[in-house]
């Protein structure tokens, strides 16, 4: 690899890169385990992992070593042919997410597309209502944007797909008021991630649950940065007593490599014909073979597998943060489960983060007032030590 200045990286990006990030000014060339690596050769804590993409950390050896076998053999014949990887990680997947069915794709986006398409189609034309939650963060591409609440990411491409209703997310008269006999489906995150990482409470999952019961309406679960594990349940739907007809998963399920999957009962599958949705890329040897070692390494709960390991530091996660609330008193509320957490301050967030990239730490800013946590799966109980003594310098040093 080149290694270039964060000028001439800058420079080229400038010109000729559509400026639609804010990128921190620090250039990474490298990563092994749960550690980047500067252009300098300096390394930083990873505790955004591509933003929940990297779940097996940086430099995994089976992952690499199954991904350069998978570009030496075969990469991509297009959804026109068999090949034999797709029916294997779509019955693993059946299996883990207790729906029938997954349509393959390279991203959450394109797998929430794909779940607010076939929940129509279910209905053939006789149901158009979406009802989302406040908070929610579901996509860029039109689909998921319309059925995103923050008119920071609306506004500027309005008018969206109509007939979408937002209900606050505590409200669980408003969501039973919200939903009748026009809804197609409601969709919610389980744990809504770039809304500020806010867990669903139990009285909101009986009114989903209920209202999906009494109307017929279908459900969507968004599990692409809650799930795959990331919570140390497969799906934090199942945690929660959700019961999704459709899912969306991506991020984590490729530990880096581009795969995205919508999940479908056999219900809702029966509604789809040839031709009514595909994706060229959805699917291809290379992300399925990237997807089933991250599956192998997963495990289940007591292989002593990747999922184990979120269990357990979990607590660990629990503990340290709670002492750090108690230490600071900007800390209003801690939210998450497993590896993702959320830390609200309760006033913008956005100067901890250039303050832990300086020290070390890679972490990002959300719905204006949250500290947001995404590690590897594979980090270790001395890693979430390490995060929050830095954030413990940082937030001391402001105080």
């Amino acid at each position: 690899m080149t290694t270039h200045t964060m000028t001439e990286v800058q420079g080229l990006e400038a010109e000729h890169v559509l400026q639609v990030y804010k990128r921190a000014n620090v250039v990474f060339e490298r990563g092994e385990g749960v550690r980047l690596f500067d252009s300098n050769g300096r390394a930083y804590l990873d505790f955004i992992s591509g933003v929940g993409v990297c779940s097996l950390g940086h430099g995994h050896a089976k992952l690499a070593a199954a991904i350069a076998d998978q570009a030496k053999t075969l990469l991509h014949t297009s959804n026109l042919f068999y090949h034999p990887l797709q029916g294997e990680l779509a019955t693993r997947l059946a299996a883990l997410t207790g729906l029938d069915r997954a349509f393959f794709c390279n991203s959450g986006a394109e797998a929430i597309e794909a779940c607010l398409k076939f929940s129509r189609r279910f209905w053939q034309g006789a149901r158009t209502k979406y009802v989302a939650f406040n908070h929610s963060f579901h996509g860029r591409t039109m689909g998921a944007l319309s059925v995103t609440w923050d008119s920071h990411y609306r506004g500027p491409f309005m008018p969206l797909i109509p007939n979408v209703v937002f209900v606050d997310a505590n409200d669980p008269a408003a969501l039973a008021a919200a939903v009748d006999d026009t809804t197609a489906a409601i969709i919610v995150e389980p744990i809504q991630g770039e809304g500020g990482v806010r867990n669903i409470s139990a009285a909101m999952v009986a009114a989903i649950n209920a209202a999906c019961a009494k109307t017929g309406a279908l459900l969507i679960a968004d599990e692409i940065q809650c799930g795959s594990g990331r919570t140390g349940t497969f799906t934090y739907s199942a945690t929660l007593g959700l019961k999704p007809d459709l899912m969306a998963l991506a991020k984590a399920m490729g530990a880096g490599v581009p795969i995205g999957a919508a999940m479908f009962s056999n219900r809702v599958a029966a509604a789809a014909t040839p031709g009514d949705h595909g994706s060229t890329y959805g699917g291809n040897l290379l992300a399925c073979r990237a997807s089933l070692v991250f599956l192998d390494e997963l495990g289940v709960a007591g292989s002593g597998g990747v999922l184990d390991n979120v269990r357990r530091v979990s607590a660990h996660f629990d503990t340290r943060l709670a002492a750090l609330k108690a230490k600071h008193a900007c800390i209003v509320d801690l939210r998450g489960a497993g590896v993702i957490r959320g830390i609200d301050i309760g006033e913008d967030a956005g100067w901890v983060v250039p303050a832990a990239l300086e020290r070390g730490l890679l972490i990002n800013r959300t719905s204006t007032s949250v500290i947001r946590l995404l590690p590897p799966f594979v980090i270790t109980e001395q890693h979430i030590d390490e995060a929050v003594n830095i954030l413990d310098a940082v937030l001391q040093e402001k105080n």
